[in-house]
């Protein structure tokens, strides 16, 4: 190693000692504290719901729902994990709960395997046949013969790639078992996600329902300078930081998510300065560096044809006038790239979704006799959209 690069290292090194936060994971969002702000009436009523599990009962099936960063997980965990304790201080435990995040597990194999695992069954990766899967799991709850509660998060990301018959095997499993029961929480960030549902399946999740809104600017200053206090050495978190990084965060359907990584990372953005404070500086490079890699994310995951529209937006400056002038753009790259584009229909319809994703804007206009269009335009810096996908081999850089 030569004696510049360990004049680097070692400086990088000697920095990094120079750390700012006593305990940076209170700030990760799969952290869960002791105590949840402004998550009071939301955890006295799924406490009500689930209360039934002290009696060795079994609760009401609950649909959570409320947008991204509004607390929905952390207080489910938190009410099991409390309810959990205290069944194992009063008497024998009489449910076991089971925590999936359907983003990650997305097949209905992959559920019903997670779930035999869970409970200490034995699934291969492949070769099954999901009704055998589903047969072990009932096997494996009728060996506890306890209330077996599922938690599956982001059950929207679920359904959309699959369906919903896997909600539709849970929520009428007990139907079939003669020793142990389930309770299933369903956790979704889209609000309209129940409306999709088929009915039967509908009526049978949302037993109980449970809306968590977003957090307003206060609100959120509130909870970041209760995470801050367990996370940063004393006296480091410059005048004004919480509340900056709160009115962001208010202003983005107030996400708790979003302002815990951006303080968080504003905190390893002076690390890196040799700051020994943080300053709202730090939290302006924090944002811009969390919202490349988030806007980053979510475009690499897309379809190719989600991309090519995203790309023509990208390329006509950002904005179009109509879907019309969309489509016509879409076609000419996909014809380029020797691909078989897809309707205007289609079109329109991966608009509405890069509109979820955050990633556009569409607003739909009135224009008298000529009727109804849409007006779309890049929600996310152009120059951005860009850069990511020129990174991509399939995508055509100009």
């Amino acid at each position: 190693m030569s004696s510049n690069l360990r004049d680097v290292v070692t400086e990088t090194l000697v920095k990094s000692e120079k750390t700012v936060f006593t305990n940076r994971e209170v700030l990760r969002s799969d952290y869960v504290p002791e105590y949840l702000p402004h998550r009071e009436e939301q955890i006295r009523r799924l406490t009500e719901v689930l209360s039934p599990l002290l009696r060795g009962e079994r609760p009401s099936n609950v649909f959570i729902y409320g947008l991204t960063g509004t607390g929905k997980t952390a207080v489910v965990k938190y009410v099991l994990k409390k309810i959990s304790d205290y069944t194992r201080r009063v008497s024998n435990d009489k449910f076991v709960p089971v925590y999936i995040n359907c983003r990650h597990e997305n097949t209905t194999y992959r559920v019903l395997s997670t779930l035999v695992e869970s409970l200490g069954g034995k699934v291969p990766f492949t070769g099954l046949s999901t009704a055998e899967v589903f047969r072990r799991l009932k096997v494996k709850i009728g060996l506890t013969g306890k209330i077996v509660v599922i938690v599956l998060d982001e059950v929207d990301a679920l359904v959309k790639r699959v369906g919903d018959e896997v909600l539709y095997r849970l929520t009428r499993i007990n139907e079939e078992l003669e020793k142990g029961r389930v309770s299933v929480i369903g956790i979704t960030n889209d609000v309209r996600f129940r409306d999709n549902l088929d009915p039967r399946v509908r009526s049978s999740l949302s037993e109980e329902e449970i809306l968590f809104p977003p957090y307003d600017a206060i609100q959120l200053s509130d909870i970041l300078r209760d995470r801050a206090s367990k996370a940063f050495k004393q006296g480091v978190i410059s005048e004004g930081v919480i509340e900056y990084c709160a009115s962001i965060a208010a202003k983005e359907h107030g996400d708790a998510r979003r302002a815990l990584d951006l303080l968080r990372i504003a905190g390893e953005v002076a690390e890196r300065l040799g700051d020994d404070r943080v300053k709202i500086e730090h939290v302006k490079i924090a944002r811009e560096e969390l919202e490349n890699d988030m806007v980053s994310a979510v475009v690499q995951t897309l379809p190719q044809h989600s991309k090519l529209v995203l790309l023509a937006t990208a390329q006509a400056g950002g904005r179009f006038n109509s879907t019309g002038d969309l489509y016509m753009r879409y076609r000419e790259i996909a014809k380029s790239l020797g691909l078989e584009p897809v309707t205007q229909r289609r079109v329109s319809d991966i608009v509405s979704e890069l509109e979820m994703a955050g990633l556009v804007i569409a607003r739909v206009v009135n224009r008298g006799r000529y009727g109804k269009t849409k007006e779309i335009e890049l929600a996310v810096d152009r120059n951005i959209i860009l850069r990511i996908l020129k990174e991509d081999a399939r995508i055509p850089s100009k």
